[in-house]
């Protein structure tokens, strides 16, 4: 995928073309015939691994048709058309260069990516938190745990917590990281990675303001925004200026599973020296004609045979996007709905939502379950609560535990109404019951 396509061989096809001539269904159920969904199944839970709308679907099938067709035609010359499309439109929503961009295959290998070029040295640290989401938390923990060991600090998040409360805390914990560790305060580095949206609860974090501490503090910046791209409007990172942010395209943008980009400002491409795996077009030092550090860019270009279907897909689900009537139309119907949504699903089984203003909360709102604090995780209940929601019920909002209580994470999309929130209400009054019950064995 190295070469550039030329006007003759561009494909004509328009995404968006059968689209064009007919008007969006209401918001609602009615939206449910561009999905394909088993009819009985309500999805309160789109944030875990997105949802592909038939026209994106449709648009992949095409794409995959063309590659079948000509395989060395498409990967060779086609390809890189599309994927330069895709980085610069993505790119354009998120208000960053188009060669800032680049598509990895999920969040979890863009922070990876990002992490393991970092060049580690004796007495550096890295921050998480307490709700970094599980991967990217391990991912932490390896490097940790490899030479030359950098210290891990864990910031302690525990939800309901306002914006104001996070930043103080914030700022406090990154001047006891940065004011300790003698003499080497001067030369080692400090990497903290933060959510923009927390998985687990599903909260909205101030990560802007969090990354202006950082830099405010010399520490380097890496945002895990997995929810963000398709649920957080207005995103400006030009002016934001995270270190590093990625996030998945295959959640709220709509596109095909596994896709997320991944933002480098050009100010720090000289970290990431190779993405994993390597690509054939590496530079290294020992090079008998080395002339510098390859291309960011082109680094991600070609790492190998995959199915680069996931990542071109992203220029039907913007075209899918723009046809519903972007984003901010969007996200007022999504984001309402979870508002309305959490509080009647509150009500219903008879507990509260974790953000009774709603300033945490966007799409996704988080509602208390009601089982007592003192009944811990465990794979049993966790399996209870998932083979009675989804097997028995059909349907399925996030469940966990966190500070002491158990929660449910709904996910409003544009195919939700509020009686959705009461079909999960009805299942999940099952489910704790069973919990309850099971625990008193």
């Amino acid at each position: 995928m190295t070469n550039t396509l030329s006007s003759e061989l561009a494909p004509s096809t328009d995404p968006a073309a059968e689209l064009a001539n007919q008007a969006p269904p209401s918001f609602g159920h009615a939206m449910l015939k561009l999905f394909e969904f088993d009819p009985s199944y309500v999805n309160l839970n789109h944030g875990s691994y997105g949802s592909l709308p038939i026209p994106v679907r449709v648009a992949c099938d095409k794409l995959s048709a063309r590659v079948e067709a000509n395989p060395d035609r498409f990967l060779r010359i086609e390809c890189i058309h599309h994927w330069n499309e895709a980085r610069t439109r993505v790119a354009k929503l998120i208000g960053a260069e188009t060669d800032e961009c680049v598509l990895v295959n999920n969040t979890s290998h863009g922070v990876n990516t990002v992490l393991r070029n970092f060049d580690w040295n004796e007495g550096d640290i890295i921050i998480g938190t307490t709700t970094t989401y599980g991967a990217v938390s391990r991912a932490i923990r390896y490097i940790g745990d490899t030479t030359p060991h950098p210290q891990v600090s864990t910031f302690d998040l525990s939800f309901p917590i306002s914006h104001a409360e996070i930043l103080e805390n914030w700022r406090e914990h990154l001047r006891q990281v940065t004011s300790e560790g003698g003499d080497l305060k001067q030369t080692r580095k400090v990497v903290a990675v933060m959510d923009a949206i927390v998985s687990n609860p599903g909260a909205r974090l101030p990560w802007k303001e969090m990354v202006a501490i950082c830099k405010d503090a010399g520490v380097w910046s890496v945002v895990d925004a997995a929810h963000a791209i398709g649920q957080e409007v207005d995103i400006n990172l030009s002016e934001a200026k995270p270190d590093f942010w990625v996030s998945n395209c295959h959640k709220w943008l709509f596109a095909k599973r596994s896709c997320a980009v991944l933002y480098v400002p050009r100010r720090n491409h000289h970290v990431i020296k190779s993405p994993f795996p390597t690509p054939p077009t590496y530079h290294s030092l020992e090079d008998e004609h080395y002339n510098g550090p390859q291309d960011f860019v082109k680094l991600f270009q070609w790492t190998g045979t995959i199915d680069y279907i996931p990542f071109l897909s992203v220029n039907a689900a913007l075209d899918f996007r723009q046809w519903l009537g972007g984003e901010h139309k969007i996200n007022e119907y999504t984001h309402n709905l979870a508002i309305a949504g959490g509080k009647h699903l509150a009500s219903l089984l008879g507990t509260s939502v974790m953000d009774p203003e709603g300033d945490l909360t966007l799409n996704m709102v988080n509602v208390e379950l009601p089982i007592p604090g003192d009944i811990k995780y465990s794979d049993e209940v966790n399996s209870l609560l998932l083979n009675t929601l989804l097997l028995e019920w059909n349907t399925y909002a996030a469940h966990y535990y966190h500070n002491g209580k158990w929660w449910t994470r709904c996910s409003a999309q544009v195919w939700n109404e509020i009686s959705d929130f009461e079909v999960l209400a009805n299942a999940l009054k099952d489910a704790c019951q069973k919990v309850v019950k099971f625990s008193k064995q």
